[in-house]
């Protein structure tokens, strides 16, 4: 029975009904409804948290949510790119720009000496002014010789992947390896999230012709707003 509840009250999202920012009927209006117990309605309500349609606040009761922006993994592209396909507008929000030196991590990634200067770009990408995601990332300085680093104001106004395009800066290929973890306090607040919060690390090595590394970056996805997709083949 709470399956059924469920995908009622999932086709009610789906068609407009109850729209983002919207309060589902409580457990006491299913109950009386449907004539179920409240273990009934709560474990419907869960279902549809669980799918990431609503979220369960106390004092609010099950607010329906934005729907997940989906990203397919079988191509590069940026985040502007992924945005406009589904119709939302991307902006961006630069905190800094500078030459750091690069961890251990990153320097693997790039395969260049540890400590070695990197350009470190850090930033909040958003849709429809939503913060969506927090960007960190590492690019060599080589890639600047010709055109100078970027402004702020520049970064602010589009997507870096366009800029470097125009730099004459092309990715060739990456690869890309993605994780559960926590929000923590300065991405919560990046993201305007309370902790804790779920969000789908991403971490992502492209190059450009030659398989010569160019870039690292580090972002966090807000997981009830994100999903990834994968095309599979049997071999």
């Amino acid at each position: 029975m709470w399956s059924q509840i469920a995908d009622r009250l999932r086709r009610a999202i789906e068609d407009g009904t109850f729209k983002p920012g919207d309060a589902l009927p409580g457990e006491a209006e299913i109950n009386k409804r449907f004539g179920v117990s409240r273990s009934t309605s709560r474990a419907a309500l869960d279902h549809l948290e669980t799918e990431g349609l609503i979220k369960r606040r106390s004092g609010l009761g099950s607010i329906v949510i934005e729907p997940r922006v989906e990203r397919s993994l079988n191509r590069l592209s940026s985040f502007s790119e992924d945005m406009r396909l589904r119709g939302l507008k991307p902006t961006y929000r630069t905190k800094s720009i500078r030459l750091a030196p690069a961890g251990p991590t990153v320097a693997t990634e790039l395969k260049i000496e540890s400590n070695a200067n990197v350009v470190e770009i850090d930033r909040v990408l958003l849709a429809d002014g939503t913060p969506m995601a927090t960007s960190m990332t590492y690019l060599l300085p080589s890639l600047f010789d010709a055109s100078g680093m970027p402004s702020i104001d520049e970064l602010d106004r589009g997507s870096l992947y366009t800029w470097l395009r125009n730099a004459g800066v092309f990715f060739a290929g990456g690869d890309e390896r993605i994780e559960g973890a926590l929000a923590d306090a300065q991405t919560a607040r990046d993201l305007g999230v309370r902790q804790p919060a779920a969000v789908l690390v991403c971490h992502r090595t492209s190059w450009a012709a030659g398989k010569q590394p160019v870039e690292h970056v580090v972002l966090h996805y807000l997981a009830d707003r994100y999903s990834f997709h994968v095309k599979l083949a049997q071999q």
